[in-house]
């Protein structure tokens, strides 16, 4: 997939939502409710399967109450009383990370098939303001596609390699920020306070309430629509700067020609995410040479058979190991 680089460049970061002022959407929130949809978004919950939330429901016994269930969400949502529970905290290993876990926030069956009702009417607003170089969460848009185009500038002798990894993106997202990012191409303040009261819903683990100041549960069916509006304005701004950047939700990297090339785009990352409300985490963002290793996506066996696809030849060069690196903390002491 080839990037076209953008040249204009908005006066504010969150411009990048709504790059050609056009119409806000100003009524959403009956076509959110609308019984048709709700039934669609119950049809989408129950093919994902998965478990249960903090109210211990199984998705057998919302299926048993379906009409009484769908009428209540339809009466809430319509008026204006919806309230959605807790997530609840599950931990699962890092995939390609031994020994690390990632938090999830498994909502409830009944707010699950909200947010797959609102994510169904926010998918057509959002998605066509996406950047190309964004590959996660996203139709017809793969791992695969991801780590071909990665490769293939490789191949193109692009050689040095920005590495990073954002620090607990999902856990640490700016609400407000976020919000205001959302608000650019919607303005139903309804469907705004909605989205605000699905972050601000907390999380149960471990016996206790957690409050949710800041994040958007990795697990939650809204949370990787919200993930992309927040980092829109990154892509779309590293691409304006002309840097190869290639992401898939939290995971990125950017392919360059030449060390200062790369150095100079770690550094043009950390200020636009800065702006955001995004860390870099310092230990795990690194400059290195493509012979020297890199890890993209988590899983060192998948960059190989990537690169045979993309190529037509082995990764030979490009085994995992101890990269040379230079981290943020060197580009900016400050950090």
């Amino acid at each position: 997939m080839s990037e076209i680089p953008v040249h204009s460049r908005p006066r504010r970061l969150a411009d990048w939502l709504n790059p050609t002022g056009a119409r806000k959407v100003h009524s959403l929130v009956d076509k959110v409710y609308q019984r048709k949809n709700l039934e669609m978004a119950w049809e989408k919950v129950k093919a994902n399967r998965g478990s249960g939330g903090v109210d211990g429901q199984r998705l057998e016994e919302f299926a048993a109450q379906l009409d009484g269930q769908l009428d209540r969400l339809h009466g809430e949502l319509k008026g204006d009383t919806y309230q959605p529970q807790p997530v609840r905290q599950v931990q699962i290993p890092k995939a390609g990370k031994r020994g690390e876990l990632r938090t999830l926030g498994i909502p409830t069956i009944y707010d699950r098939v909200c947010q797959q009702a609102l994510l169904n009417r926010l998918e057509p607003i959002f998605e066509p303001v996406l950047d190309e170089a964004n590959f996660g969460y996203r139709r017809g848009r793969s791992t695969k596609d991801a780590m071909r185009k990665v490769w293939k500038e490789i191949q193109g002798g692009r050689q040095r390699i920005v590495d990073a990894d954002l620090k607990n993106f999902f856990g640490s997202v700016d609400h407000e920020k976020l919000l205001t990012l959302v608000a650019q191409r919607l303005a139903d303040g309804r469907v705004l306070r909605l989205i605000r009261a699905m972050l601000k819903a907390g999380s149960y683990g471990k016996g206790q309430l957690f409050p949710s100041e800041r994040g958007t549960p990795e697990g939650g069916v809204v949370s990787p629509l919200l993930s992309n509006i927040l980092l829109t304005p990154f892509d779309r701004e590293m691409r304006r700067k002309g840097y190869q950047l290639t992401r898939f939700a939290d995971d990125w990297v950017v392919t360059c020609a030449s060390a200062a090339e790369a150095l100079a785009a770690l550094a043009a990352a950390l200020r636009i995410l800065s702006e955001l409300g995004v860390q870099l985490h310092p230990q795990k963002t690194r400059v290195v040479h493509v012979q020297r290793g890199f890890e993209f996506l988590g899983v060192p066996g998948q960059a190989r058979k990537a690169a045979s696809a993309a190529t037509g030849q082995d990764s030979h060069g490009c085994q995992i190991g101890r990269p040379v690196c230079l981290s943020p903390r060197e580009i900016n002491p400050a950090l």
